[in-house]
């Protein structure tokens, strides 16, 4: 894989991109934050701006984390532009941003060119958003859909080019399936999520899916669209449209059901967070780099495992300590009880486990500055 790495409805994305504005140009506070908690008060006087960039899959539960940081630490100003996990990894391996936010690990290249950017360290990657990622499809008169990893597959491959395949009829024996040409939609960015959709293809999908697993979409057909915002919109407004996007931002849309062991299983927070809890570190990954193998193929019950783990990726020092304080805190604050409490809310996440949690927030806790 070249790229490796709950349900509530939230606003329509232009609406939260003026949310995120509105929030970095002040400290006010808002009902989904968590406005004057311990958490995210840091013990040290914080000041100055903080810049983050990179998953748009993260930009909901962004917006809560610094509606609370923001408002406990009035002098502090959070930006983050949700450009997309490869963005946001490039800008900070480039030194343009303070953190990222990616739905993908970094891989071993992107490891090695970290040292640039962190004074000679590699950065660290801490998870702090689970969620599931939603198949998410407008066919008229269907309303329960269900799809293995195989027919998803053979779906998103152009193998199967009609609602009413056979394929699909076996998924779903009780609906009446439309003869309606299937338009998939897929990011055109370079997207987390398509690597761990990609992943979930590759893993369970009893090798129908024969492209490496990437963040950037890797075979030709179907429709293309910028950011999650631009592949609901694209299935929202088409006809017999079907994609994929983190479950927080389906709204209206309807959700397929996936195929896991012999029980159809709906996207979840809980199934997600269950799948996380069982996988396994990824090796040869240094101590504060928490990296997540995600099992594809469980079998356990309520489990979802087409989910993205998402990542914050910060330096282990920074010049100014200043900065390294402000990272540190913000960061701090994000993997939090209150922090993912807020993230739930706003985003409908899973929360990190309690083991994930104390292990992120002492790899983050290590944060200092360079000349310390």
């Amino acid at each position: 894989m070249k790229r490796t790495s709950f349900r509530t409805v939230v606003a329509p994305a232009a609406t939260l991109v003026a949310m995120s504005l509105a929030l970095t140009a002040c400290g006010a506070g808002n009902e989904s934050g968590t406005s004057g908690s311990a958490a995210a008060k840091s013990d040290v006087k914080l000041s100055g701006t903080l810049n983050g960039a990179g998953s748009s899959a993260q930009e909901a539960a962004q917006g809560a984390w610094q509606s609370g940081f923001q408002s406990a630490n009035p002098d502090v100003t959070v930006n983050y532009d949700p450009v997309g996990s490869g963005g946001g990894r490039e800008q900070f391996l480039a030194g343009g941003v303070d953190f990222a936010g990616s739905d993908s690990y970094m891989d071993d290249e992107e490891l090695a060119k970290s040292k640039d950017a962190c004074n000679g360290d590699t950065a660290i990657e801490v998870p702090n958003y689970v969620s599931p990622i939603a198949l998410v499809y407008n066919l008229e008169g269907v309303d329960n859909l269900q799809l293995s990893a195989k027919t998803a597959a053979d779906i998103f491959s152009g193998k199967i080019t009609k609602w009413n395949d056979p394929e699909i009829t076996a998924d779903n024996p009780d609906a009446k399936l439309p003869g309606d040409r299937i338009v998939p939609v897929h990011r055109s960015d370079e997207s987390g999520t398509s690597a761990n959709f990609t992943d979930w293809m590759s893993k369970a999908g009893e090798g129908a899916w024969t492209a490496e697993p990437d963040s950037v979409w890797p075979i030709k057909g179907g429709e293309g669209a910028q950011g999650t915002s631009g592949v609901i919109d694209a299935v929202t407004n088409g006809k017999g449209t079907i994609g994929y996007a983190d479950d927080s931002q389906a709204g209206d849309l309807s959700t397929a059901s996936i195929k896991v062991g012999d029980a159809w299983v709906a996207p979840s927070a809980e199934g997600a967070a269950k799948v996380l809890d069982i996988s396994k570190r990824v090796d040869g990954r240094a101590e504060n780099d928490m990296a997540m193998d995600i099992d594809r193929t469980t079998t356990e019950a309520d489990a979802y495992p087409l989910l993205l783990a998402s990542y914050l990726i910060a330096c282990p020092t920074y010049k100014d300590k200043a900065k390294a304080n402000l990272v540190k805190g913000y960061l701090s604050y994000i993997v939090s009880s209150d922090g993912q409490s807020a993230a739930a809310k706003t985003a409908g996440s899973a929360p990190l486990s309690s083991t994930l949690a104390e292990e992120a927030a002492a790899a983050v806790d290590k944060i200092s500055a360079a000349s310390s």
